[in-house]
């Protein structure tokens, strides 16, 4: 099983994400994500034996336990940079998110998963790009939207979720989910 932790995104932030990508869609023919598969990745896992998925399951559910994550969705931009872009992406902004992501790691790593090495930044993958494009149509599309603020909500807990690649695309499956504590 191929898993990962995140939280889902509310389906308001949802619809104004999809009016985003119908808009900026049509300027580029780059792998565009479906706005149903949006989530913010706190810790990939990789390949996990189904045979552990509930000690897995504890170790997630022993995380100690915090308050709602407040979570603002704007900007856009381009990953490792825009020069040699592979990943378009929306960013998230969400105090106290990296230590939930610190912490998830801990408790993966725990049960052998490799520790992740790159500083955590919180986004949400809007397009993957494959091969060199002019990429000029999306840029100018970007520069003429009226407002790069996406919504914000309150994460009130997080998900396992299961990927599993299929010719149109991943597939997400939330397999458990654990609730936040009010303050």
């Amino acid at each position: 099983m191929r898993l990962f932790t995140g939280l889902d995104l509310p389906a308001e932030v949802v619809a104004h994400l999809e009016e985003l990508l119908d808009r900026l869609r049509p300027t580029g023919r780059i792998q565009w994500s479906s706005p149903a598969n949006l989530h913010v990745t706190t810790k990939f896992i990789g390949e996990w034996p189904e045979g552990r998925l509930e000690e897995l399951k504890a170790a997630l559910g022993a995380l100690e336990p915090r308050a709602p994550i407040p979570v603002h969705v704007r900007k856009v931009g381009f990953f490792p940079n825009p020069h040699a872009p592979r990943v378009f992406w929306c960013g998230i902004e969400a105090p106290g998110l990296d230590a939930l992501a610190a912490a998830t790691d801990r408790a993966t790593a725990a049960l052998g998963v490799p520790v992740e090495t790159r500083a955590f930044s919180p986004h949400l993958t809007l397009a993957r790009i494959k091969e060199r494009l002019d990429l000029q149509p999306l840029r100018e599309a970007v520069a003429a939207l009226p407002s790069l603020e996406f919504g914000q909500f309150a994460g009130t807990g997080f998900f396992l979720y299961q990927s599993s690649l299929r010719p149109g695309g991943s597939v997400y499956t939330k397999l458990a989910e654990w609730k936040f504590s009010p303050s």
